[in-house]
């Protein structure tokens, strides 16, 4: 038997700028070294940027976003009788978030330019028009999981 209890999920406070809990978990995302104020810099710059470019309360965007790329479901590869079999599975809320984060965090690190926080905001902004290559991760994933449906009883 287990010893399993049942915990609650620590949730970090608010950021001071905007309070907001996905900032904050953005900005966790985005740290390098322990160099929290660095990465809280990186953050509040990019959303200037969205709101020159865009004219909308940043966190808005942001926030819709988020929600643009968070995945519902996921591949996880299963070892069953000597072969793999590539099984979908449902991904909690706030682990669909996680992942959100991170492929906006690692797409805007891949695009070309000098400056993170630029990159950054044009990949907010793409995702929140349902483009970029955080958007194409999120469909890709779907799209595996739509395919393996097959395999979904390995669960």
């Amino acid at each position: 038997m287990s010893r399993r209890t049942n915990r609650k999920r620590k949730f970090s406070i608010a950021d001071p700028m905007y309070e907001s809990f996905l900032v904050n978990l953005m900005v966790s995302k985005i740290l390098k070294n322990g160099k929290k104020t660095i990465a809280q810099k990186i953050i509040y710059e990019a959303f200037d940027i969205i709101k020159n470019r865009t004219n909308i309360h940043p966190l808005k965007i942001f926030e819709k976003a988020i929600k643009n790329v968070s995945p519902s479901v996921k591949i996880k590869a299963r070892r069953v009788g000597g072969s793999t079999y590539q099984v979908p599975m449902e991904v909690k809320r706030f682990r669909g978030i996680n992942l959100g984060l991170g492929w906006l965090i690692q797409f805007a690190r891949a695009r070309s330019g000098k400056r993170i926080a630029v990159k950054l905001a044009n990949e907010i902004i793409d995702a929140y028009r349902g483009s970029g290559n955080s958007i194409r991760k999120k469909e890709e994933t779907h799209r595996m999981a739509r395919s393996n449906k097959a395999f979904a009883h390995f669960r």
